[in-house]
């Protein structure tokens, strides 16, 4: 194979390569990831002329020395093997740009690399680097983080390079601070939700304060792509756009999504008004809990992403290859004189079932090919025809199939419709795959199929490989049916999840199945004389609103009640889920039970949700009796809790107030005397602890965020959550009353806020 440009051989199990690799004289690319090599054949170094080589991901211990002979080497990808030592040779690789050697077992490189006059980047993360030469120490290109640098070998008692790396300061956040210092002698911090960073000595010059968010996922907040999924929450690292004079390593941890096959998890972060990827590498923590690791060079807004597996590259003047990775036979070819200036161009590839689309057209013979989406920056179009390749439609061969049938559908963002362009390109079929020429990029699907009209079929088509089977639920807490839990779940986690709330709460069977797409609005409204009972930041004029993530918990919280008079008999209200944002007008219960109906019809389920009747004393007495002073607890940095916010916590507590009383600090014995003086009052004995301990910390900082905490640590998330949205919405309308009286300009920090909201991103 004298003319093969490209050899794919990634996720396979091959154990050595035969020596006849080295008699492609043409060969540019080659990726073996994902294998079992653990050698390599000296023959290697005969490609003269291989410019990118993939070896990652196997199990090398050692390279030839022979691999100095790849003189038009680019790239080199040689991590996550067992290489203990690299040979000098790699020095004569005077064309190498990019050299990646992390997750290796390295415990020393040849000084001589920092000498190849192109490397822009090397990446030695992850050895067991105890000594590095002064050259590279200092190189900016290099990547050093997870070695032991300064550490004692166990066979040299000491190191030189200790005296230059003090021991860094080690910092674990509780759950009441949102913001700690930085110095230039650098720090590593763990926050209270989980999320690490690594400051290294001398990232800031002077010292710095560091503050930190956690932000619930919102359509005009979290930019995915049509085929991505939210992994994680947002968070918001502050000072935005300061830049560190050393990258800070940032580590996310998420849950690993199922279906994870030709798919890759990125951060991604807001940079000058735009969103976009960091190099990303995964940690295992456990089995079902992983790191995003990345390297950030200023702070902004960060999360986690599964995507389709994104190939990109760099393409000069001169031409080039890119192919997928994870699908053999899907690559773009660019031909000299493509473009005038190097330009980025990137491809993901997206699989849909056979079985799906046949059901979807009631037609067993039909196929399509792997969906292609290209993209590239700079002009929208090339200066030469660049000649794309997609193989045929699953089960299809070039010698089998009826040209009639066979349909090459275009769709270009924001239409509304795919377009079948057959007739537009010249289709040259081979055996296995079609090749056409394009001018400019977008989204290309090949279609086999007896129908006609397939544009509008494949839009159909689209949208269920986006579409997410779900069933709702609407639980009520079993000591207190006035807690009702919403969620929004997968089908395939409905049953486990249910067994775990049962002990908990009770409730109807879920809802029928229903689809939704990620990042889809729905709300959900009470109806039947049962309303909320709080004032919260997601509820419009009663109705909750909800964001549906696949891999987020999509579950609220919910205290309810009633006008009607429920010590005569059980109000027996319900539950409805309805699709998109609150509307403006919210429609009456009688006009939404009309819009249920129709193809149109924005409804989704409707839950029962009965509060049983009230028998004599056991009526709401939340407040009855109590004569206090007016009482603010808390202060304008965290906020406010009045005394009827007070009383609404009294209200969840239930037989849980002793926990939380000691957590915040009650004693013992003052519990016990609580117990005894109201010894016939539940109600009693809770709002007098809480109101006793309320009036001994008013006018002390930090009294609010005690209670939050000695929630959580007595599990009553639940009502930490309700005590944390009161806060938050106390705060925005203070902020918002500063502003409307001209006391602050609109763009001032106010107390308790940290930055503006950015603006909303352009649709993906």
């Amino acid at each position: 194979m004298r003319g093969l440009g490209a050899l794919l051989l990634s996720h396979n199990c091959l154990s050595e390569l035969p020596e006849a690799l080295g008699a492609l004289p043409a060969l540019t690319f080659l990726t073996v990831t994902h294998n079992r090599l653990q050698t390599l054949p000296p023959a290697l170094g005969a490609l003269s002329t291989l410019q990118r080589l993939d070896l990652s991901q196997n199990l090398l211990d050692t390279l030839p020395p022979e691999i100095g002979g790849l003189g038009s080497l680019l790239e080199l990808n040689l991590a996550s093997n067992r290489l203990q030592s690299l040979p000098a040779s790699l020095a004569g690789l005077r064309s190498l740009r990019l050299l990646v050697l992390h997750s290796n077992l390295l415990a020393s490189v040849p000084a001589d690399l920092a000498r190849l006059p192109l490397l822009t980047r090397l990446d030695l993360r992850d050895n067991q680097l105890r000594d590095l030469p002064p050259e590279l120490l200092d190189a900016p290109f290099v990547r050093l983080q997870g070695n032991p640098l300064g550490e004692a070998s166990p066979d040299a008692p000491s190191s030189p390079v200790a005296a230059l790396i003090p021991e860094m300061p080690r910092l674990f956040l509780t759950s009441d601070l949102d913001s700690f210092p930085v110095t230039p002698r650098g720090c590593s911090v763990t926050l209270a939700c989980g999320i690490r960073l690594q400051f290294p000595a001398g990232a800031t010059a002077t010292p710095i304060t560091i503050r930190y968010r956690l932000l619930l996922p919102e359509p005009g907040l979290v930019p995915l792509g049509p085929h991505d999924a939210l992994l994680s929450h947002v968070l918001e690292l502050q000072p935005h756009g300061v830049a560190f004079q050393q990258d800070v390593g940032l580590w996310l941890l998420f849950t690993p999504p199922r279906a994870r096959r030709c798919r890759e998890v990125v951060v991604r972060t807001r940079n000058d008004n735009s969103w976009g990827d960091l190099e990303t590498y995964l940690e295992e923590e456990a089995p079902q809990r992983l790191w995003a690791h990345c390297q950030v060079p200023h702070f902004s807004w960060f999360l986690v992403v599964s995507r389709p597996v994104s190939n990109a590259c760099l393409v000069p003047p001169e031409g080039t290859l890119l192919c997928s990775s994870g699908h053999p036979g899907v690559k773009v070819i660019f031909p000299p004189g493509a473009t005038e200036e190097p330009r980025r161009v990137s491809m993901q590839v997206v699989r849909m079932a056979g079985r799906e689309l046949q059901a979807l057209l009631g037609e067993p013979e039909a196929a399509v090919s792997p969906l292609l989406c290209l993209s590239q920056s700079g002009p929208p179009s090339f200066l030469r025809p660049v000649t794309v390749q997609l193989p045929l439609p699953s089960g299809i061969t070039g010698l089998s199939l009826d040209r009639s049938r066979l349909h090459l559908l275009y769709w270009a963002p924001p239409a509304a419709t795919w377009d079948d362009i057959t007739a537009q390109v010249v289709l040259e079929l081979t055996h296995l795959y079609a090749r056409f020429q394009v001018t400019h990029f977008s989204w290309y699907w090949l279609w086999y199929t007896t129908k006609n009209c397939v544009g509008g079929l494949a839009r159909k088509a689209w949208e269920r490989l986006r579409l997410h089977r779900v069933n709702l639920i609407a639980l009520q807490r079993r000591r207190d049916p006035e807690q009702v839990l919403l969620q929004c779940l997968p089908r395939n986690k409905v049953d486990a999840t249910l067994r775990r709330l049962l002990e908990r709460y009770r409730g109807p069977e879920p809802s029928d199945t229903v689809e939704m797409f990620e990042g889809e609005e729905f709300f959900a409204a009470f109806e039947r004389g049962i309303d909320v009972d709080a004032d919260r930041p997601d509820c419009v004029e009663g109705r909750i609103c909800f964001v549906f993530y696949s891999h987020l918990k999509n579950v609220k919280e919910v205290y309810v009640t009633t006008t009607l008079d429920r010590e005569a008999q059980a109000v027996r209200g319900q539950v409805s889920f309805y699709r998109g944002a609150v509307p403006v007008q919210v429609p009456e219960e009688a006009e939404a039970a009309r819009q249920r109906k129709g193809a149109d019809a924005l409804w989704m389920a409707t839950l029962p949700i009965k509060l049983p009747r009230l028998r004599g004393s056991e009526g709401p007495r939340r407040g009855a009796g109590l004569s206090l002073a007016p009482l603010n607890l808390g202060d304008a940095e965290t906020g406010f809790l009045t005394q009827s916010n007070l009383l609404s916590v009294a209200g969840r507590l239930g037989l849980d107030w002793p926990a939380v009383a000691l957590h915040l600090g009650v004693s013992y014995r003052e519990v016990q005397r609580i117990r005894h003086e109201f010894r016939d009052d539940l109600d009693e004995q809770i709002r007098h602890m809480l109101f006793s301990w309320a009036e001994r910390q008013a006018g002390q900082p930090g009294a609010v965020g005690l209670l939050v905490q000695a929630l959580e640590q007595s599990d009553r998330q639940d009502v930490a959550e309700e005590v944390r949205t009161v806060l938050e919405l106390g705060r925005r309308k203070y902020q918002d009353g500063i502003r409307r009286t001209g006391l602050a300009p609109k763009d001032a920090a106010l107390p308790g806020s940290s930055a503006p909201q950015p603006p909303e991103p352009a649709q993906a």
